[in-house]
């Protein structure tokens, strides 16, 4: 089978020796070609570039950002998708089952293709940009954006930085009195005004150390898009709700300050005040006055293990 393995030789795990671990190992049982990421997008071009080529499976040794543009490129291509978890979180390819280690991961991936394990599943898509498992709205894109600025450190404190960040975010910079936009699913239906807002393609939304953080229960691949917005941004509101996600998420359920809603095909947020921040599967895209969010069935075949 003709592979394409695309590296991002800065994700947190990736070393030259695993790298020509990787290599060798896919190569002896498949035609192999390696490309290596440079720059933002870059992964995009190359996945796109693959399936245009006949490109049977792209292999992503990275992050969740790395992977996330790779599946932005494949969307609506025949070209199967398969995660090597080399980043600090690797949450996608967690979430599909796949070992948080790169040596046994490998194993998995062989016997995958081997197999032909391939699953076809719909992707999110927010202003054209895909997304694997979800996207944030507001008060988590933020803290993603004070965390991408220190960079360097996240290769090796990723899980530090962000409870770090989180907490200046939330007590020092972020506006917690006035709500950042209105939100409408599908038809149109008004569900209010939020503050923080997750969609959710798959679960869980995260992982806090071993820890998965699971906000919605509608929340799948083999479901459409879940939603989960918070109307107020409080200690009593967010601290309980974290806590319930690592848990059962029964607070999250019952609280009234945060609406949720399952089986969403379309949402649209509209800026309240001036433009808010958003992401897609950990990855910051900047600030937005208007974001449509959309379900796309049957988007992008999977490698699963």
């Amino acid at each position: 089978m003709r592979l394409l393995l695309i590296v991002n030789p800065a994700a947190s795990s990736m070393t030259p020796r695993r790298r020509v671990k990787i290599q060798r190992e896919l190569g002896h049982h498949h035609r192999l070609e390696v490309a290596e990421t440079t720059s933002r997008g870059h992964a995009t071009r190359l996945a796109r570039a693959a399936a245009r080529d006949g490109v049977e499976v792209v292999v992503v040794a990275g992050g969740d950002g790395t992977l996330n543009e790779a599946a932005d490129g494949l969307a609506g291509t025949e070209t199967a998708l398969a995660p090597l978890p080399a980043g600090s979180t690797n949450v996608f390819a967690r979430s599909i089952g796949m070992s948080n280690r790169i040596d046994p991961a490998i194993e998995e991936l062989l016997a995958s293709i081997e197999a032909r394990a391939f699953r076809r599943v719909g992707l999110g898509n927010g202003n054209g940009r895909h997304f694997l498992f979800h996207l944030g709205a507001g008060f988590d894109a933020e803290v993603i954006e004070q965390v991408e600025r220190h960079h360097r450190l996240k290769r090796h404190l990723a899980h530090p930085m962000f409870a770090v960040a989180a907490f200046t975010t939330f007590f020092r910079g972020y506006d917690r009195e006035h709500a950042q936009y209105s939100v409408e699913v599908n038809d149109g239906e008004a569900v209010g005004d939020g503050f923080f807002t997750i969609v959710s393609n798959a679960t869980p939304y995260a992982f806090f150390g071993p820890r998965p953080l699971r906000v919605s229960r509608a929340a799948g691949l083999e479901h459409k898009l879940a939603l989960t917005m918070f109307r107020r941004l409080k200690p009593g509101v967010l601290i309980p709700a974290v806590v319930s996600s690592m848990a059962r998420g029964r607070y999250i359920q019952r609280q009234r300050d945060i609406v949720q809603r399952g089986d969403i095909d379309r949402l649209t947020l509209t800026a309240l005040h001036g433009p808010f921040p958003w992401q897609v599967d950990g990855d910051y895209l900047g600030e937005v006055e208007r974001l449509e969010i959309t379900y796309v069935p049957d988007a992008l075949t999977l490698v699963m293990p």
